[in-house]
């Protein structure tokens, strides 16, 4: 748990520092949001391109790619005008699988592979037979 802590820290910094805004961006009214995705989904270019054409109808634009679960994108703060006619969140920061519902998948596939692995040494020493 500390080390995926640090892990989101780590990343987090790593956003701050990659592309620091000016006064100059602020001031001429942008927004900007990373936008993840907990599978690793921007190594799938068609799928990128589905996601950037999806958050490009809310006027938001990619600035980078920082790798295959981070974007940074930004938009004219004058495009939250028309976030109401939308049919998705345009502050979203998540597409795709959500990170918990995939730690639940990894738990329920670990414990699953646990209870197989009991139960074939119950078998093999003979309780189970």
């Amino acid at each position: 748990m500390a080390a995926s802590n640090a892990s989101v820290r780590a990343a987090r910094q790593e956003e701050e520092l990659m592309t620091p805004y000016g006064p100059k961006d602020l001031a001429e009214g942008w927004e900007f949001k990373i936008l993840r995705s907990a599978t690793g989904g921007f190594r799938n270019p068609e799928w990128l391109r589905s996601v950037l054409a999806e958050e490009q109808r809310a006027g938001w634009v990619l600035l980078e790619k920082f790798d295959d679960t981070r974007i940074r994108l930004k938009r004219p703060a004058s495009a939250q005008a028309n976030d109401a006619t939308l049919d998705f969140d345009a502050r979203r920061t998540f597409v795709g699988m959500k990170q918990g519902l995939l730690a639940v998948i990894i738990v329920a596939c670990a414990l699953s592979s646990a209870a197989v692995i009991a139960l074939g040494i119950l078998w093999a020493v003979g309780v189970l037979r």
